[in-house]
């Protein structure tokens, strides 16, 4: 599996685990929010409907209260005391004392007139008769009129008693301060966009407001509310946005209260606690992902270990079967050769006795002869060297289990070789751990192995160099190496995968077997222990031998 797998599989992990994990959590978020929305949106309703409510009684209690006061007035006095100017001021004064709502009052008797008037107005001479609030009078006994402007020229509104006397009937009629009303009102209001007004059945502002104009404007959002008992609280999209209101009828009046709000102002607790949900979500979503990345990097990464150990493993096997291939065929073919190679040094050695027993004045070329025979005889020996070795390498002895000091091997081996590398100029250096533990092997199998170690590094160097064998102890403290530094030429890295394969060498034509490397890799094996190669092209070579600890 290359880099690009790897990576491939890592997203995938990360993915199912960042999916199985994040699923739940955002299920459960929005169950929680969706709850929590729907709760706080009804609770608001609620409060806005009892609010409604309560205000609806406020004002209705403010009008009871007035057409009360003038109905006692009315009914306390008859229409003679009434219509006395200075009893009227009196009476007024008296009103205004606890209501400074009261603008003026007047008396006005069947025909319309006013008996006595009280005020800042010239309505001595004026004449209702024929309007429409002094029939309404006359006929329900109480009026309350609309906000109108009326001979006064502002926005006012007209409390009316009627009072029969015998066959007398007469109007106590007083005059209310709209913006008395209008302040009750705007006191409701709540929040920058919110509003609280009154409006009659025709559209018709009863009081300021806020957002949709002064008083006596038209009302055009709520067309055609019918009058309904209680409070009732609609949602309406007014320029784009939604709008909650909230809406009674007055008792007294055909005015309609509306108290308005906007759900932005009023869910803003609800807006804050979802952005703090949101921020708890996106913290939990950055710490799964992490959490995710961090585990499927430690997944990933056991992965590649247990894959790059099996493909040691294979590349083990596959280096020992094709060795113990190759042994086979080796051993076959030095078996093959050995019996032409014995008949052949039989032949030249009889040769060479019968020349013994010849006289060399008479033979012609008898020297030719003998040293035709000495070099049959060399090449038959070293011939049998390399099926010597061939036969060793395939060879399967069960190595024996010594205690060894891998120390006191080194140092012996060296002194085999320590004559050719004088010869050389080669400087055979020992620096071994003088702690190094003890290893359970084959002294003799493992001394073959450094020995050919030892012989390839100085004929690496060839002359001038050093040699250097260095011993020490793993990290972990339960394996030993070994390892033989030379300052040679180097092996080219296209070269050091195929080292340890029967038969291939880098030396010259006539110099070596290829056969070396390959014992000393089976070897090593069988020992339980193994060889690896370092070595950088002009930079020399290091062979390291590892083997483990009793």
């Amino acid at each position: 599996m290359d880099s690009k797998q790897y990576k491939l599989l890592r997203l995938k992990i990360m993915g199912a685990i960042t999916a199985f994990s994040l699923i739940p959590l955002v299920a459960l978020g929005s169950f929680m929010h969706l709850q929590f929305s729907q709760g706080y949106r009804e609770r608001i309703s609620h409060s806005l409907q009892r609010s409604v409510e309560n205000r609806k009684a406020a004002i209705d209690m403010f009008l009871e209260e007035n057409i009360l006061q003038l109905r006692n007035m009315a009914w306390t006095h008859d229409f003679e005391q009434m219509s006395d100017q200075a009893y009227l001021q009196h009476v007024f004064s008296t009103m205004q004392s606890g209501n400074k709502a009261f603008i003026d009052l007047g008396v006005i008797d069947g025909d319309g007139r006013h008996a006595a008037y009280v005020g800042p107005y010239e309505l001595g001479d004026v004449n209702y008769r024929g309007q429409d609030w002094f029939e309404k009078t006359m006929l329900k006994g109480v009026y309350v009129s609309d906000v109108f402007m009326g001979f006064r020229q502002f926005p006012h509104i007209i409390l009316a008693v009627m009072r029969r006397e015998g066959n007398r009937y007469w109007i106590l009629r007083a005059t209310l301060d709209s913006e008395v009303l209008n302040a009750l009102v705007r006191n409701y209001q709540t929040g920058q966009r919110g509003d609280a007004f009154l409006v009659n059945s025709a559209h018709v502002l009863q009081t300021s407001s806020g957002l949709n104009g002064a008083v006596l404007g038209k009302m055009d959002q709520l067309a055609g509310p019918s009058r309904f008992t209680g409070a009732r609280v609609e949602e309406h999209s007014v320029h784009g946005r939604t709008v909650l209101y909230g809406m009674a009828w007055l008792n007294n009046v055909d005015w309609l209260l509306v108290i308005s709000e906007a759900p932005g102002e009023s869910l803003s607790p609800l807006f804050r606690t979802q952005a703090i949900v949101i921020s708890m979500v996106g913290g939990g979503l950055l710490l799964i992902m992490a959490g995710a990345a961090i585990a499927t990097r430690g997944i990933v990464e056991a992965l590649a270990r247990t894959d790059r150990h099996r493909a040691e493993l294979d590349a083990r096997i596959v280096q020992s079967n094709k060795m113990a291939a190759l042994g086979k065929m080796a051993a076959g073919v030095a078996h093959e050769v050995n019996n032409p190679l014995t008949l052949i040094r039989e032949s030249a050695g009889w040769i060479k006795d019968l020349l013994t027993e010849e006289d060399p004045e008479a033979i012609k070329n008898y020297e030719e002869i003998a040293e035709a025979v000495d070099k049959i005889d060399q090449n038959v020996e070293r011939a049998k060297g390399v099926t010597h070795r061939m036969l060793g390498f395939a060879r399967r002895m069960e190595p024996m289990q010594e205690n060894v000091d891998l120390n006191q091997v080194a140092k012996q081996t060296m002194a085999f070789l320590q004559n050719e590398a004088l010869h050389r100029n080669i400087e055979l250096r020992a620096e071994l751990a003088p702690d190094l533990p003890h290893t359970a092997t084959d002294t003799a199998q493992l001394q073959q192995v450094l020995l050919n170690l030892l012989e390839n590094a100085i004929d690496a160097v060839d002359h001038n160099g050093t040699v250097t064998i260095r011993t020490r102890t793993e990290e972990s403290g339960k394996k030993i190496q070994l390892s033989v530094i030379d300052t040679g030429k180097g092996i080219p890295k296209e070269m050091q995968g195929r080292i340890f394969d029967p038969f291939f060498t880098t030396k010259g034509v006539g110099e070596g077997t290829g056969l070396g490397l390959s014992i000393s890799y089976g070897i090593m094996e069988r020992l339980g222990g193994g060889i690896a190669v370092e070595s950088e092209e002009g930079k020399g070579a290091t062979f390291t031998l590892t083997l483990p600890v009793c």
